[in-house]
């Protein structure tokens, strides 16, 4: 196989592919894997109680049997690195666990699958996806542009079993799995602060609107969580890009003067000229290279980026650009699948490359994915609690008591629902359950209503709280 060959993972047998014979291998791997699941997989579950779903999906997502920790069909057959930070976040939520065994089988598969990652840090190999091709054998392969988010999603991982012992837990295995994160970080430390403060000299000059910074995105599109649209000059690659950079701080992964250095400003600078860039007209436009009339027609659903990501509502101008621009997307009817809460990506399909119109037609525009919808109710929550008031709690209420009820009428949760408030389908693309995104779900459910949905420790499997 032809490409630049990664190095061999200091600590295991993992050896990772990239260039232009890698890629074309990997997509007829994963055009091979989806066309099969469009047509062999069998048939969704039944629509059933919330408590059995979530048991059937953490059997799935955490299976003793899996390589790695996986979203579930078609996109079993990769890994993702992004998800850590904007699906995965609570997989080692104390109240999202069934039992020990469950806790048991996630902690594995969260470290098996962070320290693969790592590996494919430390080759130099940071892509949007990663394909297994044989034992120990991956390729990284990017969808449809450089990523803009995949260190965040490796650092979310590893951060995650850094802190699984932070939050009350009756599982003992969860101090063990901290240490064990603990010593990762450790030994790839250097490896991550290569690649974030390669990643902060990518960034290039920008000067528009009377403004300059540096952005990601300058000259082609960066591929972030909606990363089909194809479009530049967006503003969730970059708030992705700012988050890394936070997060990393965080982890202890780099200091903030070298960052600064590299940036040539101060983070706190460079987030206050991205949210003066972006929010020039009140509210975060989805791109700079949008010149929609109306102003729900210039804006996008992953405006709220990932938990612990680019909002930290710090001050009165960040949670007034939020506000302005949360109001327009509750406000139009166009954004929502009609008489629900379900909210769409877009209120219209962007832009599109000819992939797209054939064989996922609003795949990332006029559809509404669960997990977006998550995270708006929390931003929305985040909000609450910073201003002190309960502005936006009904609504964050309403997108949760929707979601449960589309998981138990289709059976499972959803991937996207379609425009219709259908389970997702094209001729090719069956739509996938996204069994490994439903913890997430759970844990805003009980900051937003104060209770667990389902409270495994006080009460029988098939018994839901109210």
């Amino acid at each position: 196989m032809s490409g630049n060959e990664g190095l061999l993972s200091s600590n295991s047998e993992h050896r990772f592919y990239q260039g232009l014979a890698a890629t074309f291998v990997a997509n007829c791997l994963q055009a091979t894997n989806f066309l099969s699941d469009r047509f062999l997989r069998r048939a969704y579950y039944a629509s059933a109680k919330i408590d059995e779903l979530y048991r059937n999906s953490m059997n799935s997502a955490f299976s003793a049997q899996e390589a790695f920790l996986v979203t579930g069909a078609p996109h079993a057959s990769a890994y993702y690195p992004r998800d850590f930070a904007w699906f995965y976040p609570d997989v080692l939520d104390p109240q999202t666990i069934i039992d020990s065994e469950d806790a048991t089988r996630r902690i594995r598969l969260l470290e098996k699958s962070v320290r693969l990652m790592l590996g494919a840090v430390r080759s130099g190999i940071i892509t949007t996806t990663l394909i297994p091709v044989k034992r120990n054998r991956y390729i990284g392969a990017n969808y449809f542009a450089l990523p803009s988010d995949t260190l965040l999603g490796i650092q979310g991982g590893l951060e995650q079993i850094i802190r699984a012992d932070f939050r009350p837990s009756p599982y003992a295995d969860m101090a063990t799995a901290a240490q064990t994160g603990r010593a990762l970080l450790a030994e790839y430390r250097e490896d991550l602060k290569r690649s974030l403060l390669d990643l902060a000299g990518s960034l290039e000059p920008y000067d528009g609107y009377g403004i300059r910074t540096l952005l990601c995105d300058v000259r082609a599109p960066r591929s972030a969580a909606t990363d089909t649209r194809a479009e530049r000059l967006r503003f969730v690659t970059n708030a992705s890009v700012y988050a890394t950079f936070q997060q990393s701080i965080r982890l202890g992964i780099v200091h903030q003067n070298e960052l600064e250095e590299i940036l040539g400003r101060s983070l706190s600078q460079y987030k206050g000229e991205l949210l003066q860039l972006f929010g020039r007209d009140g509210y975060i436009k989805h791109s700079l290279d949008c010149n929609a009339d109306s102003p729900a027609f210039s804006i996008a659903l992953d405006f709220v980026n990932v938990q612990h990501g680019f909002w930290d509502f710090s001050n009165d101008a960040e949670r007034a650009l939020f506000s302005a621009t949360a109001d327009l997307i509750l406000a139009e009817p166009r954004f929502r699948i009609p008489d629900t809460f379900h909210f769409f990506v877009s209120a219209d399909n962007p832009r599109k490359k000819l992939i797209h119109r054939i064989a996922t037609p609003s795949y990332q525009g006029r559809s509404a994915w669960p997990t977006f919808n998550v995270e708006f109710a929390d931003r929305m929550l985040e909000y609450d609690e910073f201003s002190g008031g309960e502005r936006y709690r009904p609504y964050a209420r309403e997108i949760l008591r929707h979601i449960h009820h589309a998981t138990e009428t289709h059976g499972g949760y959803q991937e996207l629902l379609s425009e219709n408030g259908l389970q997702y389908r094209t001729w090719a693309y069956r739509g996938a359950i996204a069994h490994s995104w439903f913890p997430r779900f759970l844990t805003v459910w009980s900051r937003a209503y104060g209770v667990p949905l389902i409270d495994w420790t006080q009460q029988p499997a098939d018994k839901v709280v109210a």
